[in-house]
């Protein structure tokens, strides 16, 4: 890789930290009690992604808009990584006319036509969705790809199994992307998975699968960028298992009293780990480290700001929007 993929895949990183560090400060501004997820300027369960930032920046670096993304409840370093619009999905977050949705889907719901960009609050549904995009651009003779997030507690869904056999059958353009990051709400894998690793399923049904340690943003790319390129050239889907860290909770809110490793959290941190990396290696200077900072938390704030002005939706539009 070179220096600017690199900085440009650290920058990607930074972003979704930074996006979502406001997110949590907006959501417990308001909150009395801590617990009482209905009220608010954030309405609703959070589910936030510190630390699965390399996942979502290291595969979408190789897509474009034009290709279609499903992600799962935890979405938001994926839809910002794809270019999902900044402004229109806070403002969404916020239950705002001005969100990609109107305000009707909220966090887990985030859909943007324009990216290709979809997600669920359902655990491993955004599978099949990714099949039907990859079918249609099969159908279509394009080069466009799909690629389909999961966490490693979905890998024991029905979905994922029918998905996979499917994709393999049709040999469809989609690369499935596993992000074990250890806990399924509160399970570990070790305790729901019959395997130690879900790549390994990948054989199964006929596809390369390939398991990636360490939580390496440098890794996850060379990996996505086979994947991506298999798809893209009519090969048929790959199922990649890339093994990440959940820095907080599960929802905001959650004690974490299941888990073991909470006083080694802050040292597997991805994003600092990177930026010593990367000044090793002279891409990256602590000058240009808080620029690029700077310039993240300035979007991000202009995005919050937006978002508190754009009005609620109006009660008689209740019903708009619906299919019956």
């Amino acid at each position: 890789m070179d220096d600017k993929t690199r900085l440009d895949l650290y920058r990607v990183m930074v972003l979704s930290r930074t996006y979502e560090e406001a997110l949590l400060r907006e959501y417990h501004a308001d909150k009395k009690p801590a617990f009482d997820i209905g009220a608010g300027l954030l309405p609703g369960e959070m589910h936030l992604s510190a630390g699965q930032e390399p996942v979502a920046a290291g595969v979408c670096a190789h897509l474009r808009p034009d290709d279609a993304v499903t992600a799962t409840h935890r979405p938001h370093h994926i839809a910002i990584a794809h270019g999902v619009d900044l402004d229109k999905m806070t403002a969404e977050i916020f239950g705002r006319q001005g969100g990609l949705g109107h305000g009707r889907g909220g966090h887990m719901h985030l859909f943007d036509p324009a990216t290709h960009f979809s997600c669920s609050g359902i655990v491993a549904e955004g599978l099949p969705p990714a099949l039907g995009q990859a079918f249609a651009f099969q159908q279509a003779g394009s080069d466009r790809v799909a690629a389909a997030f999961t966490g490693e507690g979905a890998a024991n869904q029905g979905a994922f199994h029918e998905s996979l056999n499917l994709a393999a059958l049709w040999g469809l353009p989609v690369v499935f992307i596993i992000e074990d990051n250890d806990w399924a709400i509160s399970v570990p894998r070790s305790a729901s998975t019959a395997v130690a690793s879900n790549a390994d399923r990948a054989a199964g049904y006929g596809m390369p699968g390939q398991r990636i340690e360490d939580n390496d943003v440098d890794a996850v790319y060379a990996a996505a960028g086979d994947a991506v390129t298999r798809a893209r050239a009519g090969d048929g889907p790959t199922l990649l298992e890339i093994h990440t860290l959940r820095l907080w909770g599960h929802f905001e809110g959650d004690p974490q009293a299941y888990r073991p490793d909470l006083a080694e959290l802050a040292g597997r941190d991805p994003i600092p780990a990177y930026q010593a990396r990367l000044q090793k290696a002279g891409i990256l200077t602590a000058e240009l480290a808080a620029t690029i900072k700077d310039e993240a938390s300035a979007r991000v704030e202009k995005a919050v700001e937006f978002a508190k002005s754009s009005p609620a939706p109006e009660p008689e539009t209740a019903r708009d929007y619906l299919f019956a």
